[in-house]
């Protein structure tokens, strides 16, 4: 009997691809479903000068943490949709004078606040007060941000200028149809984005590295106290990104399989460190600097979340269910009983 892995058939080969299309053309639509309206809803905002506003409003901000001022833009975008959309507002940047350093600490910020409207709303459902989400969530990343830009300015590192992988095109034409195939060539661009970061997703699950990562998570979520009935909910999470993660745990805890503190210390967790593996992969394509956006992420939001839900502990009970969460259990009992 042969310890040689066995080759994939032609069949397997076309079910990979096929399988593969299908979601590439799955989250695409999703995406564009954003996208688009939120592209027009900027384009109007451009014309009317609700953008020149915003970056004033942000401009304290963005160089309170060493970048430029009109990067708010990106910012702003980024959390009202996802990295994607932060990802066109960059392509009408002028980003060639950022440099390594600069485009790290963007990628900090962008990766642990984003699609926050959308995100919240999964934490609401599952039961954790929305307002201790946006303060854990946007203080945390903006302490990220600018931890990140103190050690890079404190030690001259990474000066250099950033060179991006995928450079979204920007509009230069100043007529509708030209600002038109500019955004259309741009959302073209970002199809094949996805495309290869699935490929790659799914090359990594083929390889089993992706079941490895896991694995080596366990003992990293044992820190934040989290039970063993909301571990494997919350690698998912981590390694697929919040949505997922975040609609199981919430199945569960509705039958009660998990308690409230540890769906609450889950979703806490998930909120800053998410998508680990798709996200790192998508603002590398940006010439940031993997060791910030990925190790500095992991060991920031250990010491933010886990000093935090410390604190937390120090708590009743009955405190924690007033200020901080909910227990689903009794919902989840309701809904039986009226179905």
């Amino acid at each position: 009997m042969s310890l040689l892995p066995s080759l994939p058939t032609a069949s397997g080969i076309k079910l990979f691809f096929s399988q593969l299309g299908k979601d590439v053309y799955d989250t695409s639509l999703t995406l564009f479903k954003i996208m688009i309206p939120a592209i027009i809803i900027v384009k109007i905002a451009q014309e009317l000068g609700a953008i020149d506003l915003l970056a004033k409003f942000l401009e304290p901000l963005m160089t309170g943490v060493g970048l430029p001022e009109n990067v708010g833009l990106v910012w702003a975008m980024t959390i009202a949709t996802n990295l994607y959309g932060g990802m066109i507002v960059l392509a009408d940047l002028d980003t060639d004078s950022m440099s390594i350093a600069q485009m790290s600490v963007l990628g900090c910020l962008v990766l642990t606040v984003h699609g926050l409207p959308v995100e919240v709303a999964v934490a609401k459902k599952a039961g954790v007060n929305v307002w201790i989400v946006l303060v854990t969530r946007v203080g945390g990343g903006v302490l990220f941000a600018w931890t990140v830009h103190q050690i890079y300015s404190t030690g001259n590192y990474l000066q250099e200028p950033a060179e991006m992988i995928f450079k979204l095109e920007p509009s230069t034409d100043t007529s509708f149809l030209g600002w038109v195939i500019v955004q259309v060539k741009n959302l073209a661009m970002i199809v094949v984005i996805i495309a290869l970061l699935m490929f790659g997703l799914r090359m990594l699950r083929v390889l089993g590295i992706e079941r490895l990562m896991g694995i080596m998570l366990r003992p990293f979520l044992w820190v934040f106290g989290i039970g063993k009935e909301a571990t494997s909910f919350a690698i998912i999470g981590i390694t697929l990104g919040l949505s997922f993660g975040g609609g199981l745990i919430i199945n569960e805890a509705k039958k009660g399989e998990i308690p409230a503190k540890d769906v609450f210390s889950t979703i806490i967790l998930l909120s800053l460190l998410h998508s680990l593996i798709e996200d790192t992969m998508l603002i590398m394509l940006l010439g940031a600097d993997f060791t910030s956006i990925f190790w500095g992420r992991l060991i920031f939001v250990t010491l933010f979340v886990g000093i935090f839900l410390r604190l937390v502990d120090l708590m009743s009970e009955e405190s924690r269910q007033r200020y901080f969460y909910r227990s689903l259990k009794d919902e989840g009992h309701e809904v039986s009983k009226q179905t």
